[in-house]
């Protein structure tokens, strides 16, 4: 018989390619991941794993049974969603990951509810990036999560993962105010050719997110669809400091519709681009009908400010 936790060993390794990887995302020692997946490999009684130089590659059979390691995870998660369903009565931890715009202006809402409604379970919340909540979803950090893509950037499926749409934010460009001719303090009409508004500013500093995050690939891909490269003069994750850099004269930005909420400051001008930012709930597949799941992510719907559109298809 084939063990549970030696399936999930080997479904990380298919996603994160080394064993080292695996080891420091389950909290085990490298040793022992392989020595677990040695005995998978006796008890499966093919071989499952060929190394090529430092990574590790599934053979053929290895990734059939990954395949099949999704399905019983994915089961036995509605079977934990079933058995919460029947104890009643919410309690416990609910380990949620978000990143900071929707902690600042969707998150602190939806957990005044959550609360009122159970108070005995006990939301805690961890600022994470988009680009890091497949991992810590499968590996049990986080039970649910708050994921965004861009028009530029589109969401990657992954597996063992499920997600559901909660809303639609429109981008801005930032710029100091007046560094374009004719430029308005806030222009909310989207442009007609946005490539035109971004190539505007070709020539000025950009400031974007630190590399490797979603809002950094963003930028660069509008700017390059746009015809140019951005020269990239600052790196900066949260927005509020991203807009005072702006009107300090530091650069120009694109920023999310939430990212520029509050009162307007005359030294930045906004206009409104043809792109957006969706944001989704994400969390292990099964997981669905559990209560603590479910019950977030009704008390984040219920949260969700009325200026921004709400999707109405699944992601």
């Amino acid at each position: 018989m084939l063990d549970v936790r030696r399936l999930r060993l080997l479904r990380e390794l298919a996603r994160r390619g080394t064993i080292a990887a695996v080891a420091e995302a389950l909290a085990f020692s490298p040793s022992a991941v392989s020595q677990q997946l040695a005995v998978l490999e006796r008890e499966a009684g093919l071989p499952l794993l060929e190394r090529t130089g430092r990574r590790v590659r599934l053979t053929p059979t290895g990734q059939n049974l990954v395949r099949h390691a999704e399905a019983v995870l994915e089961r036995l998660e509605q079977a934990d969603a079933d058995l919460a369903e029947a104890r009643g009565g919410l309690a416990g931890a609910l380990r949620i990951g978000a990143f900071p715009t929707a902690i600042r202006a969707i998150v602190p809402a939806a957990l005044v509810a959550l609360a009122r409604r159970h108070p005995g379970l006990e939301p805690m919340v961890s600022q994470t990036d988009p680009a890091a909540v497949a991992h810590a979803l499968r590996a049990g950090d986080l039970d649910v999560a708050l994921i965004h893509e861009y028009d530029f950037v589109p969401a990657p499926q992954e597996p063992g993962l499920t997600t559901q749409p909660l809303y639609r934010e429109s981008m801005y460009l930032a710029a100091p105010a007046g560094a374009a001719a004719g430029e308005a303090a806030v222009a909310v009409a989207p442009g007609p050719d946005q490539g035109a508004v971004l190539r505007a500013h070709a020539d000025a500093p950009w400031i974007t997110a630190t590399h490797g995050t979603l809002c950094h690939a963003m930028t660069l891909r509008a700017c390059q669809a746009a015809g140019f490269t951005p020269r990239i003069r600052h790196r900066v994750d949260e927005f509020p400091t991203v807009l005072a850099l702006v009107a300090a004269g530091q650069g120009v930005a694109v920023v999310p519709q939430l990212g520029v909420t509050g009162p307007a400051d005359p030294a930045v001008s906004l206009t409104r681009l043809l792109m957006e930012r969706r944001t989704q709930v994400a969390f292990r597949s099964g997981a669905a009908a559990h209560p603590a799941v479910a019950a977030f992510g009704a008390a984040l719907r219920a949260a969700v400010p009325p200026e921004l559109a709400t999707p109405t298809s699944s992601a």
